[in-house]
Order: structure tokens, then sequence, then C-alpha cells
């Protein structure tokens, strides 16, 4: 009798191998956890073997689930490879890519439109929020690759620029000579506790008078005069200008931006994305 096996549960043993879990498979798949691991357990009855093995916080693959594996590889490869000969459908598909707000532009839509003209049949979703935020989507497999602002690098991620962060206030303002120092900051914003620790550092008392989850309402602040904020250099909103302090506040530290992406996120047309955003910042 001859039998076959099931590509969307081949597809979900790829996923969840090369992932390292179920978790962050189920993401990169738009699949609950629950269908992920029936599909699973489906592959296993009906090839009659165990494929996976759980340890720890992940799984890994036994024996017969190794050799499974670069044939299941070949055989999503050529099954793709059909459907793009056959319907032309070569580029269509989704990306998800996760920025932290505050460095979208000017990089960004430059990115966008130049994807968009090569590919205009894939589907682009960004997904703008906190690097802390991003990070945790990225891990559950939510996004298939996010720009971070870091001190650091995190294993599997590339730099591509550093950038200084300065002080940015309304044009011509002057609350940046107040003392304490009005401060406008987002809840979650990674460059808060620096900046503050800087001020101390300097003796420069200081006093956050703005606080929001809305970037938009710290830039409406900063912008009427109200606070001061820090940004990286060359990443200024409208209505915003770098602050000329002449040594009054102190200089803040360079700040990385990093990429990160899934291993799940594979093809020319990632790749062709990730070259337009290394071009994007590096060009800054």
């Amino acid at each position: 009798m001859v039998r076959s096996l099931d590509m969307t549960a081949l597809r979900s043993f790829v996923a969840v191998s090369e992932s390292g879990g179920v978790t962050k498979a189920a993401g990169f798949l738009n699949l609950t956890q629950s269908a992920v691991s029936m599909q699973l357990k489906r592959l296993e009855q009906s090839l009659d073997l165990k494929l996976l093995s759980r340890s720890g916080r992940g799984v890994v693959l036994t024996g017969e689930g190794e050799q499974l594996l670069g044939y299941a590889r070949r055989m999503l490869a050529l099954n793709d490879e059909v459907f793009a000969r056959l319907t032309h459908d070569a580029y269509e598909g989704e990306i998800v890519m996760g920025v932290p707000h505050d460095i979208v532009y000017p990089a960004i839509p430059q990115v966008l439109k130049c994807f968009n003209c090569e590919y205009p049949r894939m589907k682009m979703r960004l997904v703008s929020s906190f690097t802390k935020d991003l990070r945790k989507k990225f891990e559950r497999g939510q996004c298939d690759m996010i720009l971070t602002t870091e001190d650091s690098l995190e294993p599997g991620g590339e730099t591509l620029t550093n950038l200084q962060l300065v002080w940015i206030g309304a044009p011509d303002g002057v609350c940046w000579k107040n003392r304490p120092l009005p401060l406008a900051y987002e809840h979650d914003c990674i460059f808060r506790p620096g900046v503050q620790r800087k001020l101390d550092q300097a003796g420069i008392p200081w006093d956050v008078v703005v606080e929001s989850d809305s970037t938009r309402t710290i830039e409406a602040s900063v912008s009427a005069d109200l606070a001061v904020h820090t940004i990286l250099k060359g990443m200024e909103p409208p209505y915003v200008e770098q602050i000329d302090h002449q040594g009054a506040l102190p200089e803040l530290t360079t700040k990385q931006i990093n990429l990160y992406v899934s291993d799940l996120a594979k093809g020319q047309a990632v790749d062709d994305l990730v070259d337009y955003i290394r071009r994007a910042y590096e060009g800054l």
C-alpha cells in the first residue's frame, strides 16, 4: 500500500527542529501551539517513530528525527519550487519586521520602498515597539526579524551601526537650562536609566515631568519646550532639534543598532530585505 507524508506536518517538523521549540515555530507558521503539536504527533504516528525528544525548555531530534530532517527539507524545497513555477507565486507571502519607534526614520521608509519595488507581491508588516518588547516577540516567533537599540550584541545578531545618543529639545528652547532638568520619557525607554545615571554622576538634579507610553506625547511635550529628551543622532523627529548645550549637560554614550533574523526566515526575499536594511543604516 502506498503511503504519503503530510507536507503540512513536515513543515511544522522542520520549523520546530530549526527553532528549537514549538512556541517559536507556531509563531512563525501562524498556528497555535496545539495545532503544531498535533501535526507532530500525526507525523510520528504515520511513521511509527519517535522524532523529537523534549530536553529542558526546548526539543531535540532523535536519531530518526535527524534522518528525516534532511529528507523533509528537500521535499519542502521541491514542493515550494513546484508551486512557484506553476502558479507564479514565487515571492508571495508575509515578512514581519519589528523596529523600535525611535529609529524608524529616516531609514525604514527607504527600505520599505526599495523592497516593495523589488517584491510587490510580498506583504511587509511593520511592528513598532520598544526593544525589550520586540525581543520578546522575536523569541516567541512573532517577528521574522527585528532591529534593536542596545549597549551590546546578543548571540545570533549583527551590529549595523553605532550612533551617539544626544539631547533634544524645542527649537530655540530654554527649558534645558532649568534645574531640576525636566525630562520626558516613555515608561519602557531603554535609554532612560543610563541617562539618569549620567545626570546623577554630573550632579545635575532632574525630574521626569512627562511620562507616557505614547511617543507622540513625548515629542509634543518636547516641541512645546516643557521638557528635554534623548535620541540617537540623526533620528530626531520634526519640530525638535539637538540641544547645543555647550557642556552644560553630560555627554551621552553611543548605542548599537542591531539586527536579528530568525533561523526560520529564509529565501531570496529575506536575504534582499536584510541587504536593504544593512545599507540603509550603514548610510547613516
